[in-house]
């Protein structure tokens, strides 16, 4: 009897679909299956399933390999997560573009929602690792998972890092379960599986691909509160992966550096930009994240007839009458420069008047 999840990866296999038509025909239909027992000029009906993805739809070749997956699925534990399942990661799932399947091998427990991507360049620096091991460290103590692309440099810095500080981390990967890559990683898959793990989207049969990388950079921003670069040139995936991050509305980290260094370039121009806040050591992340447990200083407590210029007073106003808002709207609304914008709520942040929130949101205290 063929279940559910073969036809889920049957759908995967279709030409031209992608994900976001995928869930507009699992919306319309029920299931995996009822798609294709559907009649193609009712699926025609819905937008976006044009006749290139119907007759794909109805290609004998995408349930070629279906039976063979389910098989290395079951023989090696794989646990597979639908985009439907309670223990699919929350903050992917509000993705316009998440995927339909997780694939994922360890001891992953996402109970905890204090979940930060970090990524950079493959070519680290020894600044940049040192950075990468002290800024782990001292987020311990928030016993955050660390989320990363199991690649080259800062990745697999920051994997180690958890692993050496019993941190959770889970690996992202662009290709399937049934290798590692790059190869000289093997060493570390055993420590990862005990305390994390690794999840991918892609089916076993998926070989490392320059695009997968490049598709697998949504799933790192997308399950993260926070994605932090520590050091990227000028272009790079850490820089799509703060791009996506950006467009998902979380919150950006990036180090600055000397503007003559070259794995500074990237993070000095996402500050420059305003795609990402100056990260200097752990407690900019805990303050924004609002990460504060009880052994940490208490909240400063907003002051009693508190005296405000008149750029400061156009923001608490705007704030009392719309509530929680997003930096850039505030911006826009006030009639005030971003950077200027961003001085003021820190002005008003120490004044104890407003509160930074996840995802670059500000309200009132």
């Amino acid at each position: 009897m063929k279940t559910e999840l073969y036809y889920l990866l049957a759908l995967q296999n279709v030409k031209g679909i992608g994900t976001i038509n995928a869930k507009k025909l699992l919306k319309h239909c029920g299931s995996a299956q009822a798609i294709f027992e559907e009649k193609a000029a009712t699926l025609q009906k819905i937008a976006g399933i044009g006749t290139y993805v119907l007759n794909n739809l109805k290609a004998k070749t995408i349930f070629d390999g279906i039976e063979a997956e389910i098989d290395f699925i079951n023989k090696y534990q794989i646990k597979v997560t639908t985009l439907f399942d309670n223990d699919y990661p929350k903050l992917l799932k509000q993705a316009v573009d998440s995927p339909l399947l997780l694939f994922s091998s360890g001891n992953i427990d996402l109970t905890n929602q204090k979940i930060i991507s970090i990524v950079g360049t493959r070519k680290i620096t020894a600044a940049g690792r040192d950075f990468c091991e002290k800024l782990i460290q001292e987020l311990a103590v928030y016993n955050p998972i660390i989320v990363s692309g199991f690649a080259y440099g800062i990745d697999i810095c920051a994997h180690k890092a958890a692993v050496k500080n019993n941190l959770q981390t889970i690996a992202v990967l662009a290709h399937g379960l049934n290798q590692t890559y790059p190869k000289v990683h093997k060493k570390y898959v055993v420590d990862l599986e005990k305390n994390g793990g690794f999840i991918t989207e892609f089916k076993s049969s998926s070989s490392p691909e320059r695009e997968n990388f490049l598709q697998r950079n949504r799933i790192i921003a997308g399950m993260s509160q926070a994605t932090i670069v520590i050091e990227s040139a000028s272009k790079g995936g850490s820089l799509v992966t703060a791009e996506i991050a950006n467009s998902y509305n979380r919150d950006v980290f990036a180090v600055p550096g000397k503007p003559t260094d070259t794995y500074s370039e990237g993070c000095n121009n996402l500050i420059k930009y305003n795609k990402a806040s100056l990260l200097t050591d752990a407690k900019d992340i805990v303050r924004m994240l609002q990460w504060e447990t009880k052994q940490q200083k208490p909240a400063i407590q907003r002051q009693l007839f508190v005296n405000f210029n008149t750029e400061e007073q156009k923001i608490v106003d705007f704030l009392a009458q719309n509530g929680k808002t997003h930096i850039d709207t505030i911006a826009l609304s006030t009639q005030l420069l971003n950077y200027k914008v961003a001085q003021l709520l820190l002005q008003l942040e120490l004044k104890g008047v407003i509160k930074p929130l996840p995802g670059k949101l500000f309200d009132l205290v």
